[in-house]
């Protein structure tokens, strides 16, 4: 019987470990704002993210055609002209946590880096980024910003809007996984 209860208890421990925390609503938002020009910014509220503790691997997938911005034929513009979202409908993020322990994780907020290969509009790109990681319960809360630059994906931007949108786009990023 102590038999049993040990290696049940162990399964546990093990199972704990190798936890996944998922979401399919992390909120991603964008900013490709020049001063004295009209705001460019959207939202898009289902993202994937996919955090393998046991791994340390992070991933993302975001439908693109679900960015939504304040005007319409702004968000007819990114869709058809810029990211073309038909023909390259989701970008990817697929990388590791670098350093990362999960055991020795707690409740307080931590910084790590993220290191892996981001695909935007058909173009991939590897990344280094900071992420903020914190246990809140049972979940675990995600949040980063970092900067891309249009030219390194492929986007064109019209030469008439060229001075009216930043090539250097902020990006933020927060997940609550369970």
């Amino acid at each position: 019987m102590k038999k049993i209860l040990l290696l049940l208890l162990l399964s546990c421990i093990t199972v704990n470990a190798q936890k996944k925390w998922t979401t399919h609503k992390a909120i991603i938002s964008f900013e490709a704002s020049v001063p004295l020009f009209e705001p460019i910014e959207a939202e898009n509220r289902s993202t994937i993210c996919i955090i393998d503790t046991n791994r340390s691997t992070i991933n993302f997938v975001v439908k693109m055609k679900d960015f939504q911005f304040e005007r319409k034929l702004m968000q007819q513009h990114f869709n058809e002209n810029y990211l073309e979202t038909k023909k390259y409908p989701k970008a990817t993020f697929k990388g590791t946590i670098l350093n990362f322990d999960w055991v020795d994780f707690t409740t307080i907020q931590s910084t790590f880096y993220v290191e892996g290969i981001i695909t935007i509009h058909g173009q991939s790109k590897k990344i280094k980024a900071a992420i903020v990681l914190k246990k809140n319960g049972k979940q675990l809360v995600l949040t980063t910003n970092f900067s891309l630059n249009t030219d390194d994906f492929g986007i064109a931007i019209p030469f008439l809007v060229r001075d009216k949108i930043d090539r250097n786009v902020k990006v933020h990023l927060e997940a609550i996984l369970d």
